[in-house]
């Protein structure tokens, strides 16, 4: 029998583009673990994404995954679009490249193994778990800005 994990993302973006985070919170047989990241010129959309690329690449072994995400672009994009895009060679069906095409390619290798269940929430509507991803998020933010202030 697979692990049963459950997984929160978020990112954050202070201008977009601009200094960006992603907080991730897992779940696994009562254990919690907190993942954060940041990047000092992103997008917001970017940031749901490695929040998720980074909970998965994380597991370490296949497992059976429920990820919850307040980003429509990151759950329509895994649950809808991305078979079309593969099969047009990263493009879109207006023959555009695909925008983040590097992390939709990340992504979809960071699923293979896994049974993924991929669930929106509504951001900010109390969801505790999708709170504390958004905390850690901003965190990662704030972090970028305390380094850039202490750099030489």
């Amino acid at each position: 029998m697979p692990d049963k994990i459950r997984i929160w993302t978020d990112g954050a973006c202070s201008g977009n583009p601009g200094p960006g985070g992603w907080g991730a919170v897992l779940i696994w047989r009562g254990h919690e673990k907190d993942l954060s990241g940041g990047e000092s010129a992103t997008t917001n959309n970017r940031m749901e994404m490695m929040a998720a690329i980074a909970a998965l690449e994380s597991l370490k072994r296949p497992s059976t995954v429920e990820i919850a995400t307040d980003s429509q672009y990151l759950h329509k994009g895994i649950t809808e679009w991305l078979q079309g895009w593969k099969a047009r060679s990263w493009r879109t069906a207006d023959k555009k490249p695909v925008k983040n095409a590097d992390l939709w390619q990340r992504l979809d290798q960071a699923v293979k193994g896994h049974e993924i269940h991929w669930r929106w929430v509504k951001g900010h509507a109390g969801d505790t778990m999708n709170e504390r991803a958004d905390k850690l998020a901003r965190e990662a933010i704030k972090g970028l800005a305390q380094q850039t202030e202490e750099a030489p």
